[in-house]
């Protein structure tokens, strides 16, 4: 008998464990990878609770040791997607009505495995299948999903508490439905948080949901789904596919059941899709939600005020951790004349000093870039500098794919204000410096402003307030997360809601209740206790 109403109070961020020597996290973690290294496996798709083998196997291979092989996933076809669809649609009636208190449970079931039983287990497979070292693995798998699945539920338990005003004889309320039909999410390599919270948090407001995540993530994806199912999430409500994006845009985005696309990627395949939905939205019952993140070029611009050990060090993490491949890194820097000699002495030094290698050695901060096609892209923009009089390489510019996709980290100093990397997102350990002059800072502003079609995150550095207060109001449609005298990555649930606009995607802010509103649609019920029975209004009376 459900004859309460059930709140779950805001949580705490997931403690970040350190993994450093002598603690006992860290030999568990070094164990694990151990057992990992040394067991192959074979992954199938996931749906409608199902083990999913086609046969056509693809090999796993570390980015960062190519003669490894970590085992193989099962890839699918049209078929298994079409099946997936019809997996979640089953689920849909019986998953939409569960109760709340139930279907939050089993999230924050999920939370406590993971950090218990599955911490070691989520790290390494991160760790291992996407090149991050111990640190950026804890950050990301654990802490951060984590999180996404505690504050997500807070999160809905809030919104549901909202509720109309009623005046006497009357009761009003708001009833938040999920969407008619499935969502779809899409799942980018990068991040083993994103790859969770994408599918889960439709999910949370009751939506099923087709899941098709990287394939160069398909390592981690398959052990959250294990993990999913030992929490308790029915059968179908998540289905997990291995297909070619055509393939499961075919499907997906002419099927009359499509409700909505949770997305992290490309700018150019979140417009492609955008383009399809939009040509095919006479044929849905509905129309679909539309979410996505796409990418940034973001932004550290400093004042002549600023410290230049904070400058420093703060670059240094921005744009090279985890080998500059997060949508959010410091990829171009614009430095006042008066500092910049001294900040790119200190952060050349500094970048000299990161060891690069396999992250199963705890000792190197730079890994490898996550596959064949990156590498190309990251060392093609190189190989440009290298050529381009309005260019040079201040340190790095070595790149090696012979045994692992290795890039050293890479400066790129440039005389030109509209040079190409300053611009285009190359998404790998590049950072691009322009000095400017230390009394043109609102033209800086200007040019940080307008070089970049992008407007994920951003970064400020002064100690001058006034040159904060300007920047802060001059840069408002700069990016969608702001950091003042911090490096532009690193956002954390529940205190920095995450998202950016303009070519960066939809702003609808993960970690947020602002995201978890996309993903309900609102009833509104009035109930009149007792009604008129006579139509006429007192206006209508002569006398």
């Amino acid at each position: 008998m459900n004859n309460a109403y059930f709140y779950f109070p805001e949580p705490k961020n997931e403690p970040v464990l350190s993994y450093a020597p002598g603690t006992p996290e860290r030999e568990v973690l070094k164990k694990q990878l151990a057992v990992f290294l040394k067991n192959k496996l074979d992954i199938p798709m996931f749906i409608g609770g199902e083990e999913v083998r086609t046969g056509k196997r693809i090999e796993l291979h570390p980015p960062h040791n190519l003669e490894q092989t970590l085992g193989y996933y099962h890839k699918g076809e049209k078929k298994q997607v079409e099946d997936a669809i019809k997996a979640a649609l089953k689920a849909h009636e019986q998953w939409a009505a569960t109760s709340w208190e139930h279907r939050a449970s089993i999230f924050l079931k999920a939370a406590e495995l993971l950090t218990t039983k599955y911490r070691a287990q989520s790290n390494a497979v991160t760790m291992l299948g996407q090149s991050k070292n111990a640190f950026q693995a804890e950050i990301d798998a654990v802490c951060e999903l984590a999180d996404f699945f505690r504050f997500n539920v807070h999160f809905l338990s809030e919104i549901y508490r909202q509720q109309p005003y009623s005046p006497q004889g009357v009761n009003n309320r708001l009833e938040y439905r999920p969407l008619e039909g499935f969502v779809l999410a899409v799942t980018p390599f990068n991040f083993t948080s994103i790859g969770g919270n994408l599918p889960t948090s439709p999910a949370i407001c009751g939506n099923v949901v087709v899941w098709k995540p990287a394939h160069t993530q398909v390592y981690s994806a398959q052990l959250l789904m294990k993990i999913l199912k030992e929490a308790g999430l029915p059968d179908g409500v998540i289905n997990l596919v291995y297909v070619d994006g055509s393939v499961l845009g075919d499907v997906c985005f002419s099927h009359p059941d499509f409700a909505g696309l949770h997305f992290t990627g490309s700018t150019a395949t979140f417009q492609h899709i955008w383009k399809t939905i939009g040509n095919n939205i006479s044929k849905y019952k509905s129309y679909p939600r539309i979410v996505g993140e796409t990418g940034g070029k973001d932004y550290v611009l400093v004042h002549k005020s600023a410290d230049v050990d904070a400058v420093v060090a703060n670059l240094a993490r921005g744009a090279f951790e985890y080998q500059g491949q997060k949508c959010s890194a410091a990829s171009r820097a614009y430095l006042p004349s008066n500092l910049a000699e001294e900040i790119k002495k200190k952060l050349v030094a500094e970048v000299k000093t990161m060891k690069m290698g396999a992250p199963d050695d705890f000792s190197n901060f730079i890994n490898a870039v996550i596959d064949e096609k990156a590498f190309d892209k990251i060392s093609g923009y190189i190989a440009n500098a290298k050529k381009d009089k309005n260019a040079k390489i201040l340190t790095g510019g070595k790149c090696d794919k012979t045994k692992g996709y290795f890039i050293e980290p890479t400066i790129i100093e440039t005389t030109d204000p509209k040079y190409v990397s300053l611009y285009e997102e190359i998404f790998g350990p590049v950072l691009t410096i322009y000095v400017y002059d230390e009394n043109k800072f609102e033209e800086a502003l200007k040019l940080t402003d307008s070089t970049s079609g992008y407007a994920l995150t951003g970064a400020v550095f002064a100690q001058d307030r006034a040159a904060i207060e300007l920047a802060t109001r001059k840069l408002v449609n700069s990016s969608g997360n702001f950091y003042i005298n911090d490096k532009p990555t690193g956002a954390v649930v529940g205190q920095q809601p995450f998202g950016g606009a303009r070519a960066s995607g939809t702003n609808d802010k993960a970690g947020s209740m602002m995201n978890l509103y996309r993903w309900l649609s609102a009833r509104t019920i009035k109930e009149t206790f007792v009604p008129v029975t006579d139509y006429r209004y007192p206006f209508l009376k002569e006398k």
